[in-house]
């Protein structure tokens, strides 16, 4: 079978394990009844999945064009810290940055290669975790607005990273750590504004499961721009990967915007 259309990132579904979903336009793939079997991918050109025009992506499935313009691509999406609509003052648009900044967001700290902290939407829990491949995580805070959460995430950079180790991940190379004692001992890091936020003790600890039958020793990135065309067999997905038998790897977010054919053998 065949199918073709506009990458955009895997849609999941929580559960043991979790459930993968490529979505395209007129049709959807349930990825994990793929698993053990051979797919084969086939770059056929760009659309941006903001103007919708055939030109180059730039970033985050965007083009140049719509990267330097979009609300949903200024730059406080990537650094919380600088989020300025809880002081009605506009970036790119206002009323975009009001309608996703003033909202829940959750300050957390996930295992994936390492502990690492990080920021969500209350809307996206346990969404965003699953897109990381962290195999637990738990909340530290829940806070009214994303600038808050962007200053506490600041100040315990100093003590986690904040970032995954890709590689490390897909691998399943993740150190034992208690991650409910580290979030439990972080109420003296948290900046003071948000102090009133910070609970004891978290409502609730998530573990993730993901389909894979056996991870890689060895990751080798597939670049849709340089091999143009991969066929292998899924041996597993985790994060936003697919996970192929040789070790080949394919960020799926990473090439959100590609348009793609893939067929099954």
């Amino acid at each position: 079978m065949t199918y073709e259309g506009v990458l955009t990132k895997m849609q999941t579904e929580f559960g043991n394990p979790i459930q993968y979903y490529l979505v395209f336009e007129n049709s959807f793939l349930n990825i994990n009844q793929l698993l053990n079997k051979e797919l084969e991918i086939t770059f056929q050109g760009y659309q941006c999945l903001n103007c919708g025009k055939k030109k180059k992506i730039f970033r985050q499935g965007f083009c140049y064009d719509c990267f330097m313009s979009s609300a949903a691509a200024g730059d406080w999406i990537m650094k919380p810290e600088l989020s300025t609509a809880h002081l009605d003052i506009e970036d790119r648009d206002l009323e975009y940055e009001k309608r996703v900044q003033l909202q829940p967001h959750i300050v957390y700290l996930a295992l994936s290669s390492e502990v690492k902290v990080g920021v969500t939407r209350k809307t996206q829990v346990p969404t965003r975790w699953i897109d990381q491949g962290a195999i637990q995580a738990v909340p530290i805070v829940e806070v009214p607005n994303r600038y808050l959460a962007g200053i506490t995430e600041v100040a315990l950079k100093d003590h986690y990273a904040d970032k995954t180790n890709w590689q490390k991940m897909l691998k399943n190379d993740v150190p034992n750590v208690d991650l409910l004692s580290e979030r439990n001992s972080l109420g003296t890091l948290i900046p003071k504004e948000v102090q009133p936020y910070f609970a004891a003790s978290p409502e609730k600890m998530y573990d993730l499961v993901y389909p894979v039958l056996q991870y890689p020793k060895k990751v080798s990135s597939l670049n849709l721009d340089k091999t143009p065309n991969f066929t292998g067999k899924l041996s597993g997905v985790k994060g936003q990967y697919l996970m192929f038998e040789d070790g080949t790897v394919f960020n799926v977010r990473t090439f959100e915007g590609y348009v793609v054919k893939i067929n099954l053998s």
